[in-house]
């Protein structure tokens, strides 16, 4: 979920910026020579931060984003079926690939990053997972992150939505963010739900909710037929406040320090002055920012020549989520292929511009679930997507009607890392990750395509299922497997973890160890990558950090119960 990262520069120092009627209110912020923040990166962090730190009228900030404004008229951003179409375009995409995965036959994996106002949240499969309880039950138990646990993230999430199909102990029903659930209808979806109690495992209300395990429709960042990115929910909503500018097309190369302060920030070679940096770039661009300013390893730094302000192991401890495609054939001319057919396109992309309705509408991504692979793992270890086609998320198809599971480990112990190469911050970092490094992770791997094996040839698909697509028949062995994971696999597009809570970042204030006026605020600072989609994630640590910075009583724990396998309850 990345938010902001190396790309063209602006058209000026500062970039362009996006203005509003109160522009004359920010002049003023800028001529006293300095803002109260700069928040590198306008992306999913970014956002939240900045909506939340200008509802106080005596707090000037200024939001510089590398990649384009998320433009009202841009089809490819706003229509939630339209997702394929920015991926891999120069127009929308930091086009990250990582260095050659040794345990992947060498391949580089492609690695897509929002390069727009919204950041990866304005491209991204728009799918909402706060990921298990259990995971910030873990987070809670590295040094220094008590307030880290399920008790306190709970509130946040609940602030931030609006949950469409219903407030309770768990959801929230007036936040920025709307919510709308996948109707997962038809027959596809009837024999999905069908086949995973065949296949031994519970159906769920919410899994967002008191039970994350088991299967259920999905939660979707989209409202009314439209994706509702973390821009289209905080930014814009803020931006005719006389106390905030954003500026798209900014490019940062480098934080600016007097000594080990923070004093602001480089564009195309002069200097923005602020009371404190926020850096918002995300697992990829944070880390690199940092390096080139020197903040991170001294070894790595001195070997690139630059002068090391603080010696914190930046970049470590990437983490991510793989995935694979397990498809199948139709018998039956029931899917959505035939919307994805060049022919058909015009007509359901004039559907949505006219009544925001119809195939268009829609991600997709409607329905899924978790599940544990083994009686060895607490809470579940692999998720589940459903989608009534067989497509690849470049949006590249077979012929003819098919359906698919997508799936894949969720919380691996392989980790990786983030470094730059040159002292230009337009050279992309080495990303290397480690896929399949591990043999819990090549174990899980096994389980995983397995397991959705076992879904999808249950019973209940049987009037469907013409035949395995992939991996195919061939692909039988617990090696033949691994080698087609290590082949056909692709990053779910989850990178997190370069800049920890705990060991870069103080969590009790999101500040940089042993440097001033500097903090981070994105999926960098997890210290351990959630168990699904880290969008929610991040804005739920957006909204926590900025009650942190702006110095705010936290809002109260939640007594709100949890499920636990083999145990009826769990409340704090």
């Amino acid at each position: 979920m990345r938010e902001h990262g190396p790309g063209e520069p602006g058209a000026d120092s500062g970039g362009s910026a996006t203005r509003s009627p109160a522009r004359a209110g920010r002049e003023r912020g800028a001529v006293r020579g300095a803002w109260d923040y700069v928040i590198v990166g306008g992306g999913s962090a970014g956002s939240a931060l900045a909506a939340r730190l200008t509802e106080d009228g005596s707090t000037n900030v200024l939001v510089l984003e590398a990649g384009r404004p998320d433009s009202w008229w841009d089809l490819y951003i706003h229509m939630p079926a339209a997702l394929s179409f920015p991926i891999g375009s120069r127009y929308y995409d930091w086009k990250y690939e990582s260095e050659p995965e040794p345990f992947m036959n060498g391949r580089r994996i492609y690695h897509a990053r929002g390069k727009v106002l919204g950041g990866s949240s304005s491209i991204n499969g728009m799918i909402f997972q706060r990921g298990n309880p259990l995971d910030y039950e873990r987070w809670a138990r590295e040094g220094g992150l008590e307030d880290w646990d399920y008790a306190h993230c709970l509130p946040y999430f609940k602030r931030m939505e609006t949950c469409v199909a219903g407030a309770d102990e768990w959801r929230g029903g007036d936040g920025p963010l709307v919510l709308e659930r996948g109707p997962a209808e038809g027959p596809l979806f009837g024999a999905f739900f069908d086949a995973v109690q065949e296949a031994g495992h519970p159906l769920t209300d919410d899994v967002n909710g008191f039970r994350q395990e088991g299967f259920a429709r999905f939660d979707r960042n989209i409202k009314r037929g439209r994706r509702w990115s973390a821009a289209r929910a905080y930014l814009h909503p803020a931006m005719s406040r006389p106390n905030l500018e954003v500026r798209t097309r900014a490019f940062v190369e480098r934080i600016v320090f007097d000594g080990a302060r923070a004093i602001g920030v480089q564009v195309n070679g002069q200097t923005i002055r602020a009371g404190e940096v926020i850096l918002c770039g995300g697992a990829i661009n944070s880390p690199q920012l940092l390096q080139l300013s020197g903040v991170g390893e001294i070894h790595h730094l001195e070997s690139l020549g630059i002068p090391v302000i603080s010696d914190l192991p930046v970049g470590e401890n990437l983490q991510d989520h793989l995935e694979v495609y397990v498809q199948c054939a139709s018998k039956q001319p029931v899917t959505v292929a035939p919307a994805y057919k060049w022919r058909n396109r015009p007509l359901v992309g004039l559907k949505w511009l006219l009544f925001k309705s119809g195939p268009g509408a829609t991600n997709h991504f409607e329905a899924g679930g978790f599940i544990r692979s083994n009686d060895d793992v607490a809470y579940p270890n692999v998720m589940f997507h459903f989608l009534p086609i067989a497509v690849r998320y470049d949006g590249t198809a077979p012929q003819g009607h098919g359906y698919q599971l997508h799936v894949g480990p969720m919380y691996s112990d392989a980790r990786g890392s983030v470094k730059i190469t040159s002292t230009d911050p337009r050279v992309h970092p080495a990303l290397q990750f480690n896929y399949l490094s591990t043999e819990q992770d090549r174990r899980e791997w096994i389980e995983c395509v397995r397991a959705a094996r076992a879904i999808l040839h249950a019973p209940a698909f049987e009037p469907f299922n013409a035949g395995e697509l992939s991996p195919g028949a061939g692909v039988e062995t617990d090696e033949e497997i691994l080698e087609w994971v290590r082949r056909d696999a692709e990053t779910a597009l989850h990178p997190s973890c370069t800049c920890a809570m705990g060991s870069v970042v103080d969590p009790s204030t999101m500040r940089v160890y042993g440097v001033d006026g500097l903090r981070v605020v994105d999926a960098s600072v997890f210290p351990f990558v959630t168990n699904g989609n880290i969008y929610a994630p991040v804005m739920m640590v957006a909204e926590k950090a900025a009650d942190l910075i702006r110095g705010n009583t936290p809002l109260p724990p939640s007594d709100a119960e949890f499920y636990v396998h083999g145990v009826e309850a769990t409340s704090h």
